[in-house]
């Protein structure tokens, strides 16, 4: 049965938000003009934290490098969702390739080696990273990891070397 029509559809919702709730995450300036917001990750490679969920043990970043070349093999036990914004890239693995607006979803198990091609001066991927990431060799063996709080101290860090102080990575955590 469809819904009946709503008399003040244009009225704010009236009641409080449950006690308990979260605030909301804004980032009015997602891919920032300010560079000091780019967490380094490896050479020519950042991170810009979005959402660093503790309590679910996932994160919202983008992703940008500015280098061609291999940038990582590495294996998600979880969902991994990928939306690229600028440039392109491929696994290793697969034949295919993610280009500007590609959706890209890797499954519970993918093991993969994330290459930027040549010609490509700058890329920037929208990733949501659920669990732990973990860097391996070509048969497996694990090399290290990251998960929410690897992120979150490499953000504390980095923020307070570029003078905006460890706390202000606060303002993504959830």
């Amino acid at each position: 049965m469809p819904a009946a029509p709503d008399q003040h559809a244009s009225m704010p919702y009236q009641l409080p938000f449950p006690r308990d709730a979260l605030p909301e995450i804004v980032v009015p300036d997602a891919i920032p003009q300010d560079e000091r917001l780019w967490v380094p990750q490896a050479e020519n490679v950042w991170f810009r934290p979005l959402c660093l969920n503790r309590s679910q043990g996932y994160w919202m970043n983008l992703l940008k490098v500015r280098k061609a070349g291999i940038l990582s093999r590495h294996r998600h036990p979880n969902a991994v969702h990928g939306f690229v914004l600028k440039g392109r890239w491929k696994y290793l693995e697969h034949d295919w390739e993610a280009t500007e607006g590609s959706y890209v979803f890797e499954p519970p198990g993918e093991t993969h080696t994330l290459v930027v091609p040549d010609d490509v001066e700058e890329m920037i991927t929208f990733f949501q990273v659920n669990g732990i990431m973990y860097y391996v060799d070509p048969w497996g063996k694990n090399l290290g990891y990251e998960d929410v709080f690897t992120k979150i101290d490499m953000c504390r860090a980095h923020f307070e070397k570029v003078g905006l102080g460890a706390d202000y990575v606060t303002r993504f955590i959830r």
